[in-house]
């Protein structure tokens, strides 16, 4: 006998701020979203409680479902996004564009000219989740590669290709998924 799942509806999700009490649910959903470098609990506390302005996370009947950690780049105008994390169950509905939209209709972003994120080769989710933005935006992505396996990992971790959409200068649209 086949068993229908149903997933949820993007109308179904709610997207907030993060804060402190949301660390640990945080934490357990990164650790089952692979590739993502793991980080400690205390780090994902942090971000939640000390970056809630440019950090946001996806909840669906109180669980949360999605996440994405970042921060303003220091007298730059440029955001960079450090995590992307999204539960299977909630994958395929564009939830990390919706994350990155609310993320971007937020004040404290209004001056943002450029999203910036790393990206390793292999990491196909992430490069399908920043181009499919991007093109939404009609905004420019690029890429190279930024922190080295040799150079910056001591070969214990692949590249990472720094990807950097230019926002269009007009008012961004909300992003419909």
């Amino acid at each position: 006998m086949k068993i229908n799942i149903k997933k949820p509806q993007i109308n179904n999700l709610c997207f907030r701020m993060p804060n402190a009490t949301d660390g640990t649910e945080i934490w357990n959903l990164i650790q089952k979203c692979k590739p993502l470098d793991q980080n400690s609990m205390y780090c994902n506390l942090v971000q939640a409680d000390h970056f809630r302005d440019t950090c946001v996370v996806a909840e669906l009947n109180g669980k949360i479902v999605g996440w994405i950690s970042g921060h303003i780049i220091p007298q730059k105008n440029e955001m960079f996004i450090w995590q992307v994390a999204v539960c299977d169950d909630a994958r395929g509905l564009g939830v990390g564009k919706k994350m990155l939209s609310e993320l971007l209709q937020r004040k404290v972003t209004q001056h943002i000219s450029k999203i910036q994120t790393t990206i390793t080769k292999d990491n196909l989710a992430s490069w399908g989740l920043f181009k499919s933005f991007s093109s939404k935006l009609e905004a420019e992505l690029s890429h190279k590669p930024y922190y080295k396996r040799e150079q910056h990992f001591d070969n214990m971790h692949d590249t990472e290709h720094l990807v950097t959409i230019q926002l269009p200068s007009s008012e961004l649209p909300a992003i419909t998924v």
